[in-house]
């Protein structure tokens, strides 16, 4: 079945930088496009950055751009995102999940997260 398994998260000050990784399996890893989703305390959960199966097409969150940087290695089935300058308002646990095409629907199914803490 399908699993994503996050890690990387943890407690950091402000301006701090952060690499999450989720590596993931149960489908055909190289074929999907794969994103990073977040769900702040309170909040609904929000896209933070797609990447397309070959790497090709990315998005950002206009919050998120020029500070996050999604990538994907197609040989490990994981998906990382480099966060730098890190603000409070990032806290979230952060989530990955998977879409068979740019844009589509992604996975009912949602692993446990890895929790971001920005705080000095």
């Amino acid at each position: 079945q399908v699993q994503f398994a996050e890690s990387g998260g943890g407690l950091v000050q402000p301006g701090g930088s952060l690499r999450l990784s989720c590596a993931a399996s149960g489908f055909t890893f190289g074929r999907f496009a794969m994103s990073w989703h977040r769900q702040a305390p309170g909040k609904e959960r929000e896209l933070v950055a797609q990447i397309s199966s070959s790497g090709v097409l990315i998005y950002y969150a206009d919050s998120m751009k020029g500070r996050f940087t999604i990538s994907r290695d197609n040989d490990k089935n994981t998906v990382y995102l480099e966060m730098n300058r890190l603000k409070p308002e990032d806290t979230a646990v952060y989530y990955c999940n998977a879409a068979p095409v740019w844009g589509g629907k992604v996975y009912d199914y949602w692993g446990q997260g890895t929790q971001v803490t920005v705080s000095s």
